[in-house]
């Protein structure tokens, strides 16, 4: 896949060389509430998933590219649960340091995936799951045109205790 390129960030396929940085975000317990990673990951499975990184979404399902400025990787955007028959997919992003958020990098990630999914794909629809204390994400998520549509109750675990889970959705009318 080449390159999503955006004002001031770009998207890429995973290459070899970001096994230091996939190990730092998925041991990072920040990360593991947001994706239900329960145990750390070793290099040796983040290797054997980076071997396995260039197998198409309408066989593996996913799609994760890495989020890229003039430093470096910066995060991940995954488009998962991808379903061709019913023409839609969920969306999920993190911006591993906190310096880098909240500076346009993530607004910009999700508006070259949407464009991607609804134009190469040919996707209705997207949904993004936000758990409720994550003003900056639903905010963000919002302003990018999806629409909150439920709410699971209790949906996710963590330290603190029980957190509802918000429904977005964003339809492709044309």
């Amino acid at each position: 896949m080449l390159s999503l390129q955006g004002e001031h960030i770009y998207l890429r396929a995973l290459e070899p060389k970001d096994l230091d940085f996939l190990y730092e975000l998925e041991n990072n317990p920040y990360v593991w509430e947001i994706s239900g990673t329960t145990t750390p990951y070793s290099k040796h499975v983040l290797q054997l998933y980076l071997d396995n990184a260039h197998r198409d979404i309408y066989d593996v399902k996913q799609l994760r590219l890495c989020i890229c400025n003039d430093k470096g990787a910066i995060g991940l955007i995954d488009l998962f649960d991808f379903d061709p028959k019913n023409n839609r997919a969920g969306i999920g992003i993190v911006i591993v340091e906190e310096k880098e958020r909240n500076k346009g990098a993530g607004a910009e990630a999700i508006s070259l995936v949407c464009d991607y999914a609804f134009a190469s794909l040919n996707l209705r629809q997207l949904y993004a799951n936000v758990i409720d204390d994550n003003a900056a994400s639903l905010h963000l998520f919002k302003k990018l045109g999806f629409i909150e549509v439920g709410v699971k109750k209790d949906w996710i675990y963590s330290i603190s205790g029980y957190k509802n889970e918000i429904l977005l959705q964003k339809i492709n009318k044309k």
